[in-house]
C-alpha cells in the first residue's frame, strides 16, 4: 500500500474540509451525536480550512494520499498546554473508515513523532476524549499513556478529553 503525506496547502480546503467531516462521522458515531455530526458544515469549513492553510500560524497541516485520494488528515503544533512548554501536540490524527487497521495511522504518527523530534521536542501530548476507546487502543499501542490530565469539552453535550503523552 503505497501511502504518501503531504502538506495541505489552501488549495486542498474543500477536499481538506470532506475528510473531516467523513473521518468524524465514522470515529465519533455513537459518542458525539449524529445531529451535531450531520450539521457539520463542508462549506464553513472549507473556510476556515482557508484561513488555517493560507496564513503560516501554530498549525502544521497534512494529509495522508493513496493514488491521489486523501484518505486522512494530519494537524500537528507545539503544545497548547502551559504545563508543557516544551512538547508538540497531535492536534488532529483521523483516517477515512476503509483505511482503518492497515497501518497507515502508523505511518502518520511516526511521521508526527519524527516531525517533533526533528523540531527537538522532549515529549509529545495529544488530547483523545474519554468514551473513544478505540482511538485511545491505538494511541496507547503507539507509546502514549494518560498523564492524569482531563478537561470537559463541549460538542452539542459535555464530553470528557484525557491527554495521553509519549516520550522520545
Amino acid at each position: 500500500m503505497d501511502i504518501s503525506i503531504q502538506k495541505a496547502l489552501p488549495k486542498d480546503a474543500h477536499e481538506y474540509a470532506v475528510n473531516h467531516i467523513a473521518c468524524w462521522r465514522a470515529a465519533y458515531r455513537g459518542i458525539i451525536s449524529d445531529d451535531y455530526l450531520e450539521n457539520m458544515s463542508v462549506e464553513q469549513m472549507t473556510e476556515s480550512n482557508k484561513q488555517i492553510l493560507s496564513e503560516p500560524g501554530i498549525y502544521a497541516c497534512y494529509y495522508a494520499e493513496q493514488n491521489g485520494q486523501m484518505i486522512g488528515r494530519l494537524v500537528i503544533c507545539d503544545s497548547r498546554d502551559e504545563d508543557k512548554p516544551n512538547a508538540g501536540e497531535i492536534a488532529a490524527m483521523y483516517l477515512l473508515e476503509a483505511f482503518w487497521n492497515k497501518g497507515i495511522g502508523r505511518k502518520m504518527m511516526d511521521f508526527s513523532l519524527d516531525e517533533f523530534k526533528r523540531k527537538g521536542h522532549d515529549a509529545v501530548l495529544l488530547w483523545v476524549l474519554e468514551a473513544n476507546s478505540r482511538g485511545r487502543q491505538f494511541y496507547e499501542k503507539c507509546g502514549f499513556a494518560f498523564d492524569g490530565a482531563k478537561k470537559e469539552i463541549n460538542m452539542d453535550k459535555p464530553l470528557i478529553v484525557m491527554r495521553y503523552c509519549f516520550r522520545s
